[in-house]
C-alpha cells in the first residue's frame, strides 16, 4: 500500500476558489491495483492522495481471489479510518473496492466518487456484475466515465455521471532514453485480450527500418508468438514509471491500439500530453479524443504499417498538432475539474445540512 502526495496541477493556474476548496478537502483515491497512473494523476489534480491497496502475495488465481478481495477490503477500511477523508475516489473494476468506501461514507458522512474504467462495462467477467455496479453508482456522488455512451448508461440507472476523457499527465524525472538513428515507436501494451498484439508484430515486420519498443509484462506471450517477434522489436517488460516515461518522451511516436469500442487509451493521451504524436485504433471515441496529432488505423497489419509510415512522413506536422492538442486538453480538463469540485461542494454542504437538521 503506497501513497503519493499532491503535486501542483499542470492543468492551469488554480483560482482562489480552487485553492480554498483544496485546503479544506481531504480526498483519498483508492485503487485495488499494484499501480495505476490514472489514479495517481487524478488524485494529484484534485489535490488529494493516491493509495494502491493490493494484496499481491495472494496472486490472481480464481481460487484465492475472494480471499484477496476480503483482505483488500480490510486494508481499505483501515486506511480510510486512519486518513479520515471527506471524499473517497475509488477505481472500478473491481467494483468490490467501492463497498468499503461506501460503508465508510455512510458512517462518516463522506462522499464517494467512482472512477469507472471502460472494462467495468465491457469485459464479460465484470458485465456479470452490472447489478452491483449499478447499486454502487446510484449511491455515489458521481461516477467518472470516459465518454457519453457510458455516461448515458450511468444516467439510465438513475445515477450521476461526469465525463472525464483524460487527466493531465506529468512525468517527473523520466529516465533519459537513448535516441536511435532509426525512427522509434513506443508500443504501449499490457498484452490484454483487447490488444491486437499479433497484428502489431506483423506490422513491425513490414517496417524493418523502424525500431519498436513494446512495453508491458510479456510473460504471458505464447512461445510460438514470441518466436515470431521481428528483429526490430524489443520487448521491454514492465517498466517502472521513470523508465516508461523516458520511453514515451523519447519516442518519435507512440502506438496504442484496442479492439474494443468505447475504450479510452491511456497510453495515447499520456503521449499527447508530452507532445508526442500517436497511432491509435479507428473508433469514433478515439477520433473525437484525438482529432489532431494522431493517425487512426484499423487493427490489421497492413493498416497499422501504413499508419506508421504516414506518421513518419508527416512527423513534423503531427508533432506540432500533438503539442497543440495537449494545450486544448489541459484547458478542457480545467473546466471538467471545476464542475466536479463544484458538485462535491454542493453535495458536501447538503450532507452537512442534513446532519445538522437531524
Amino acid at each position: 500500500m503506497t501513497g503519493n502526495g499532491p503535486v501542483p496541477s499542470p492543468g492551469g493556474v488554480p483560482t482562489d476558489t480552487d485553492r480554498a476548496r483544496r485546503s479544506d478537502r481531504r480526498l483519498a483515491y483508492v485503487s485495488w491495483a499494484p499501480h495505476c497512473s490514472r489514479s495517481d494523476h487524478t488524485a494529484r489534480e484534485l489535490g488529494g492522495r493516491s493509495f494502491m491497496v493490493y494484496a499481491g502475495w495472494l496472486g490472481s488465481h480464481p481460487a484465492t481471489v475472494l480471499l484477496k478481495y476480503a483482505v483488500q477490503a480490510l486494508l481499505t477500511a483501515r486506511l480510510l479510518h486512519r486518513e479520515r477523508p471527506d471524499t473517497v475516489c475509488v477505481m472500478s473494476p473491481p467494483v468490490f473496492a467501492a463497498l468499503p468506501a461506501l460503508a465508510y461514507a455512510r458512517w462518516h458522512g463522506a462522499q464517494v466518487v467512482v472512477d469507472a474504467h471502460t472494462c467495468a462495462f465491457v469485459l464479460p467477467r465484470w458485465r456479470r456484475l452490472q447489478w452491483l455496479q449499478r447499486h454502487v453508482c446510484r449511491r455515489a456522488t458521481t461516477t467518472l466515465v470516459t465518454n457519453e455512451h457510458l455516461a448515458g448508461m450511468i444516467r439510465g440507472w438513475g445515477a450521476h455521471a461526469t465525463i472525464v476523457p483524460d487527466v493531465p499527465v506529468v512525468f517527473h524525472a523520466p529516465t533519459p532514453h537513448l535516441r536511435e538513428a532509426a525512427f522509434s515507436v513506443t508500443v504501449v501494451c499490457s498484452f490484454d485480450a483487447d490488444e491486437p498484439v499479433e497484428a502489431i508484430f506483423a506490422a513491425a515486420g513490414r517496417l524493418p527500418d523502424v525500431r519498436f519498443h513494446v512495453t508491458g509484462d510479456s510473460s504471458s506471450l505464447p512461445a510460438a508468438m514470441r518466436a515470431r517477434v521481428p528483429a526490430n522489436v524489443s520487448l521491454t517488460g514492465f517498466l517502472p514509471e521513470p523508465a516508461y516515461a523516458g520511453m514515451v518522451v523519447g519516442a518519435d511516436a507512440v502506438l496504442d491500439l484496442t479492439t474494443h469500442d468505447h475504450t479510452m487509451l491511456r497510453g495515447a493521451y499520456e503521449a499527447i500530453y508530452q507532445g508526442v504524436p500517436v497511432v491509435v485504433s479507428d473508433w469514433p471515441i478515439l477520433r473525437e479524443a484525438f482529432p489532431e496529432g494522431a493517425v487512426h488505423v484499423a487493427n490489421e497489419p497492413e493498416a497499422i504499417a501504413a499508419g506508421i509510415a504516414r506518421l513518419r512522413r508527416d512527423h513534423a506536422r503531427l508533432r506540432a498538432e500533438a503539442q497543440h492538442l495537449a494545450g486544448v486538453k489541459r484547458r478542457r480538463w480545467a473546466g471538467v475539474r471545476e464542475g466536479l469540485l463544484a458538485r462535491l461542494d454542493v453535495e458536501r454542504q447538503r450532507n452537512a445540512f442534513s446532519v445538522t437538521s437531524a
